[in-house]
């Protein structure tokens, strides 16, 4: 019987599922905070099928771990995950929102992102392990006013 999904702030349990769904869809897992802190996730029947992080530096978010296991996908799960956080980032008075990828540029271009130049990301979003190592040269870098 197919379960109701539910869209709920992660607690520091859900890590290890967490990370079994990003290496699932190929995303980086080691800069994953402990504690998942402003990390959304839809499940159904508790188990993690879906995720988004942000990581927020004052006015600025990274965007990140936007994921949906493969059997839910085209379901619009990943929209609702991605409104959100949106949603979140408001809320925390966050102004801009970033996000590095070497894959979901087209995902996120018709979310009204558009892709900037490494240079013109603001420091404390360069200083992310996103951006100095795990996305180093081959992320596209994108951004989007909240």
């Amino acid at each position: 019987m197919l379960q109701e999904i539910i869209i709920t702030p992660a607690n520091p349990a859900d890590r290890p599922a967490v990370v079994e769904l990003l290496q699932s869809q190929n995303l980086p897992t080691q800069d994953l905070p402990d504690r998942l802190e402003n990390f959304i996730l839809a499940k159904e029947n508790g188990k993690v099928i879906g995720s988004v992080g942000l990581e927020i530096y004052g006015k600025y978010a990274l965007l990140r771990s936007l994921a949906v296991e493969a059997a839910f996908q085209s379901g619009g799960i990943g929209q609702t995950l991605y409104k959100t956080a949106l949603e979140v980032a408001q809320t925390k008075k966050v102004q801009d929102l970033y996000l590095i990828t070497t894959s979901a540029a087209p995902f996120f271009k018709k979310a009204g992102f558009t892709q900037i130049k490494r240079t013109d990301a603001p420091a404390p979003i360069a200083a992310t392990a996103q951006f100095t190592t795990i996305c180093a040269s081959t992320g596209v870098v994108i951004h989007k006013k909240v």
